[in-house]
């Protein structure tokens, strides 16, 4: 319990510092296009520290589920460029996704099967059977916030690997698209000029197709349900 509410304050104390010295006037689309050069000209003569730097702060970001990763996407491309920040940025986001994950399960998850375990089964068992699909379909679609998935799936029963994998491949195709906005900086005026329809709607279809298997075997179970011995075996 003391581990517990000691890493309770320090993300407190984390983000409330974030707010207090105003740290989020740096992630604005203003204060990039101000910097951008400078950002780069460092890139330039101090590539590995600058690369460090910035997988740091995204993982940072990503972990206390601040605001600015999207900037901070945005400046992965107009510094490193649209592959190269793509990659960037999926390694802080990955490792930020599995710390927030993490860090969720280990505040949260003994309360939640206390509180609601028997009623969250069915939903757990259905989901850890799928799981690889159900991270994918909810990193793919951009209707779901990245933090409230991290910390959300931190309560199921998903495997950690899965659930690292599932974060860094569903990741990449928003993490491009925006780096490669990123790299042409000076055409963007708003975010919303970079998330069109037809892209969320591309991301959005991405999305099913990843729950094609899932749909499959739920179709397949309710046409040949499976018999008692079956059931006799899954669960031995």
């Amino acid at each position: 319990m003391k581990k517990k509410i000691f890493l309770l304050l320090v993300m407190v104390v984390a983000v409330a510092l974030f707010f207090v010295f105003d740290l989020g006037q740096y992630l604005s689309l203003e204060s990039l296009k101000s910097n951008r050069d400078q950002l780069r000209a460092f890139y330039d003569t101090n590539a590995v520290t600058m690369v460090a730097a910035f997988i740091g702060v995204y993982i940072v970001t990503v972990a206390l589920s601040l605001p600015g990763a999207t900037i901070l996407t945005l400046c992965a491309g107009a510094i490193f460029g649209s592959v190269t920040g793509t990659l960037v940025v999926n390694v802080g986001a990955t490792i930020g996704a599995m710390l927030a994950f993490l860090v969720a399960r280990f505040l949260l998850r003994d309360w939640v099967e206390k509180k609601f375990g028997a009623k969250l089964k069915p939903f757990n068992d259905g989901f850890s059977k799928n799981a690889i699909n159900y991270i994918l379909f909810l990193r793919l679609v951009p209707l779901f916030p990245f933090f409230l998935v991290n910390l959300v799936s931190g309560l199921t029963q998903i495997r950690l690997p899965v659930y690292f994998f599932g974060t860094m491949f569903g990741t990449l195709p928003g993490t491009f698209v925006y780096a490669n906005a990123g790299s042409n900086l000076a055409s963007i005026n708003q975010l919303s000029d970079i998330a069109s329809l037809e892209v969320l709607g591309a991301f959005a279809l991405l999305g099913l197709f990843a729950l094609i298997p899932t749909v499959y075997k739920y179709i397949k179970s309710k046409k040949n349900p499976p018999t008692e011995s079956d059931r006799v075996e899954q669960e031995s």
